[in-house]
């Protein structure tokens, strides 16, 4: 498996277009071969696609709101990450905790993931802990994760499923058929930190993920400490000597 970082790990150092072409160096410099996005600063995606290139970085999704995949901007998402090489685009969360919202939300990533599918791109959604539950207002008891798997792929999120109270093992393998990747996160009673520094069964995340066929391991962290680079460096090298 090979390492990607969410992006959003290192915001603290990206205000605009060049401080993200800048991060960027940095992110390959602490030893990640990937990563996701979580905003691209409004750059131009070719002047973004010979930056990743000139690093040797994959872009192995995104996180962008649901606005992007309703039906009037989604060939302007298609085509934007297409040049990038992203072939998985995804949604970092939404507010769908009301059976209303769910359903208007489910409504359009079926379409997306549909219009994606003859794309060659897959459409997934990132999980926190709200997902593990129904929908207020719903009538059926289903977790909004399960109902989401039905539209669309999913992003696990294994701190804050972890935090939820999910066996991430057991989840993993249940539903490696809709899982198409996997965030490496930890944390402690609720607040993330770097890698092996917290209360997740990191290792049990690790086999689980490497059992399904994940290609790619995703870290991230939102709240790094001291600062974003520092934290996701920790992270990595924690990785690197114990997997």
């Amino acid at each position: 498996m090979k390492y990607a970082l969410q992006m959003y790990s290192v915001r603290d150092g990206i205000k605009n277009g060049d401080d993200l072409l800048a991060a960027l160096g940095k992110v390959r410099q602490a030893g990640y071969e990937g990563v996701e996005f979580a905003g691209v600063q409004d750059l131009p995606a070719d002047v973004l696609k010979a930056r990743l290139d000139e690093l040797g970085l994959t872009v192995v999704g995104t996180h962008i709101g649901l606005e992007n995949y309703e039906e009037k901007n989604l060939a302007k998402t298609i085509a934007y990450y297409r040049t990038l090489g992203c072939r998985q685009i995804g949604i970092g969360g939404a507010d769908i905790f009301s059976e209303r919202k769910l359903e208007k939300a489910l409504k359009i990533l079926a379409n997306a993931e549909k219009v994606c599918e003859e794309a060659g791109m897959k459409v997934y959604f990132h999980n926190h802990t709200h997902e593990f539950a129904p929908a207020k207002g719903s009538k059926s008891d289903a977790w909004i994760i399960h109902r989401l798997k039905e539209v669309c792929y999913l992003e696990i999120d294994t701190y804050w499923s972890f935090y939820a109270g999910i066996d991430n093992k057991a989840f993993l393998k249940d539903n490696a058929d809709r899982i198409c990747l996997v965030h490496l996160k930890d944390g402690n009673d609720g607040k993330p930190c770097a890698i092996g520094e917290g209360q997740n069964d990191i290792a049990a995340v690790m086999e689980a993920s490497e059992a399904i066929g994940m290609e790619w391991i995703i870290v991230e962290n939102d709240d790094p400490v001291p600062d974003g680079i520092s934290d996701v460096t920790r992270s990595i090298q924690y990785l690197k000597k114990n997997f």
